[in-house]
């Protein structure tokens, strides 16, 4: 199944004793509603406050003998507002969540304005000055290819490789005014050329950093984005990066983003 979610008020994918997940609602929902327990595995851990357009989960039910479409919306119907089963698809019985998926494709969104939106703040990080967009893009290329990833992995994880391919790294932006933040998602424009400074015709910029990799390190895209960020406010040069990157300490890099302005886009299988 695919699912879409609003990860503010949640403290993440994983079940947890006591708290609000993504998980544990989906579980608890196909308990009600089919009768059985079931784990359900997703393709990633999204963390406290991270959100997901199209977030891919595999389980196996036994009971359930009607349509996948009437299973949709049957668990639509008891699961919170803020979780949607986008689509279900049947599949075959050794698929996995995790182990099938070939890459992920998340967004991170930024809102760039001497405006602090009361709306954007749910799904972007705000910034405020001057914003190098072309300085960030040519920091961003000495990301993109098959490299140790150390010094974005958050300190504590456990991994047996910190080597990663990132396929793709985009970054795109568009004008915005406070008006257009009722939607988390808005029309990005072509922007080249220049620094990014906001002016009264509209009140910001959003810019999007988009990252595609055949898999990821604990908080590997928000430190990416942190360490990008410096570039952008002028604090590092774009090489900086290549060298924060052969470092392969998580010293070396710029701060972790914040998780609000983090979205799982999409796995691909």
């Amino acid at each position: 199944m695919t699912l879409a979610y609003d990860g503010s008020n949640y403290a993440g994918w994983q079940v947890q004793p006591g708290k609000a997940t993504i998980q544990g609602s989906l579980e608890n929902a196909i308990a009600s509603v089919c009768r059985e327990r079931v784990r359900v595995t997703g393709s990633g851990r999204t963390d406290a406050g991270v959100h997901a357009f199209g977030q891919v989960a595999s389980l196996r039910l036994s009971s359930w003998k009607s349509s996948l479409k009437s299973l949709r919306l049957a668990l639509n119907s008891n699961l919170p507002d803020d979780i949607s089963i986008v689509d279900i698809v049947a599949v075959e019985k050794d698929f996995h969540a995790i182990r099938d998926a070939l890459s992920k494709r998340y967004r991170y969104q930024i809102y760039v304005s001497d405006y602090r939106s009361p709306f954007g703040s749910r799904y972007h990080w705000n910034l405020s000055g001057k914003f190098d967009l072309n300085g960030m893009r040519s920091a961003a290329a000495f990301l993109r290819g098959t490299f140790d990833f150390a010094s974005f992995q958050a300190t504590g994880s456990n991994r047996k490789t910190t080597v990663r391919s990132i396929y793709d790294l985009q970054i795109d932006s568009a004008p915005v005014s406070l008006s257009e933040f009722e939607h988390c998602e808005c029309r990005f424009l072509s922007a080249g050329g220049f620094s990014l400074s906001p002016d009264a015709a509209a009140n910001g910029w959003v810019v999007k950093i988009e990252v595609e990799a055949n898999g990821f390190l604990y908080n590997m895209v928000r430190n990416i984005v942190g360490t990008l960020v410096q570039v952008a406010r002028g604090k590092c040069c774009p090489d900086w990066v290549c060298k924060v990157r052969d470092a392969r300490d998580r010293t070396k890099a710029g701060p972790t983003a914040p998780a609000n302005g983090l979205f799982l886009l999409r796995v691909n299988y």
